[in-house]
């Protein structure tokens, strides 16, 4: 069988370039072995920039999609496309013409404008200090400062979950869920939202050898039995609902669930959970756990 033919993508931004590798991955996920070399080139911010970008799409045609808001800059890269033959694709450009239509005025040739030191940056990097100083049960007074806890088993991504919600600005505190071990006594009446993690035990046990191999554990330390043990792990995860289901907190399973995924999940419960909360009035609901489960 001939090998599958390659195809190259060009992504150039005068950014970061975060728009363009989500929008292409989410794209080039759809293909199956789609054979597609990426050539990245970010921080395109001058013409000489510029002529390093048009030279490497010379030598290797093939697609280009860019986020550049110069205008003399785009229009140097649409008519070197045009003169190659190849696609160009200025990403943004319909949502900002809708955007433009709906306000009535023109958007600004502001570059790199998502990425400006605002108050919206501070709040992440604060967020991002908060997670660091709030991971594995750490400083666990400051839960009163959280936006949301997350309550879970031993490698049930809780750290990674929190280092997302940080990223975009929300104070995420871990809490890991140790069998016999009394929970914080700040959680007994927590002032932000609690969601469990849960996983599927045979996917845990994977994930936790695969980690004590990452550690150089030869053979079974005293403990670590009980940590991969088929038996005493299903036993540690049920006892880790129910926990969750005494105390009310949705659980969310994470099995087939990417990081952004539970991030998302876990923000819709944060909203349900004020939303709850500002209806006073309303009686509150059965405090029966709500599990939701793995993707079909």
């Amino acid at each position: 069988m001939s090998p599958r033919p390659t195809t190259n993508l060009h992504l150039v931004s005068d950014s970061t370039g975060e728009t363009l590798n989500s929008i292409s991955r989410a794209v080039i996920a759809r293909f199956d072995s789609p054979g597609i070399i990426q050539h990245r080139w970010f921080l395109v911010r001058s013409r000489m920039n510029l002529d390093r970008v048009i030279e490497g799409i010379e030598q290797e045609p093939g697609p280009v999609i860019f986020t550049l808001v110069d205008s003399s800059l785009r229009l140097a890269l649409e008519e070197t496309c045009a003169r190659l033959g190849v696609a160009c694709l200025s990403v943004l450009d319909g949502v900002t013409e809708i955007l433009q239509a709906a306000i009535g005025t023109r958007a600004q040739e502001k570059r790199a404008a998502q990425h400006v030191m605002d108050a919206d940056y501070f709040r992440r990097i604060d967020a991002m200090h908060y997670v660091l100083s709030h991971d594995d049960g750490q400083g666990t007074a400051g839960i009163a400062n959280a936006d949301v806890v997350l309550v879970g088993v031993s490698r049930s991504s809780k750290t990674p979950t929190c280092f997302y919600l940080a990223n975009r600005g929300v104070k995420a505190a871990n809490i890991p869920f140790v069998p016999g071990a009394a929970t914080p006594p700040e959680l007994d009446n927590p002032p932000c939202p609690v969601v469990g993690l849960t996983i599927d035990p045979a996917a845990l046990i994977d994930i936790r050898r695969h980690r004590l191999r990452i550690i150089g554990a030869d053979g079974m330390r005293m403990g670590e039995s009980q940590y991969v043990d088929p038996e005493a792990v299903k036993k540690e995860i049920l006892a880790a609902r129910r926990l969750c289901a005494a105390r009310g907190w949705p659980v969310i399973d994470v099995t087939r669930r990417s990081i952004e995924e539970t991030a998302v999940t876990v923000m819709q419960q944060v909203d349900l959970w004020h939303l709850k909360h500002a209806k006073a009035s309303v009686a509150p609901e059965d405090p029966a756990t709500t599990i939701l489960g793995t993707k079909p």
